[in-house]
């Protein structure tokens, strides 16, 4: 399986869909199928029954998937592309638009 450029906690931007433009942090990340959750970002109605955790029930707001292709990594306030390189015997990500190293 490919290593995917976009890791939990990152923050970025979507290019595409009807959140396009919104920016936000990446909460969980399926690598199946290749969809993040992002803070805030394509949020969906769910209609819940009362349960133990949720007593009331009712409707809930909450994030649902979008593609791992739809959104771009934020570098400094910028999106850009994220590439790997290796920094002594270390692979790491670096920005494509900078060159600065990631993480």
């Amino acid at each position: 399986m490919a290593t995917l450029k976009i890791k939990k906690g990152d923050t970025v931007k979507v290019i595409a869909g009807r959140d396009k433009g919104k920016e936000g942090k990446v909460i969980a990340i399926n690598r199946k199928k290749s969809t993040l959750l992002v803070e805030g970002i394509n949020m969906i109605t769910k209609h819940t029954k009362p349960s133990m955790q949720n007593q009331q029930g009712g409707i809930v707001h909450q994030e649902g998937p979008i593609h791992i292709s739809n959104v771009m990594y934020l570098h400094k306030g910028q999106p850009t592309r994220v590439g790997f390189k290796m920094d002594g015997d270390k692979k790491v990500r670096y920005a494509k638009s900078t060159g600065d190293v990631i993480d």
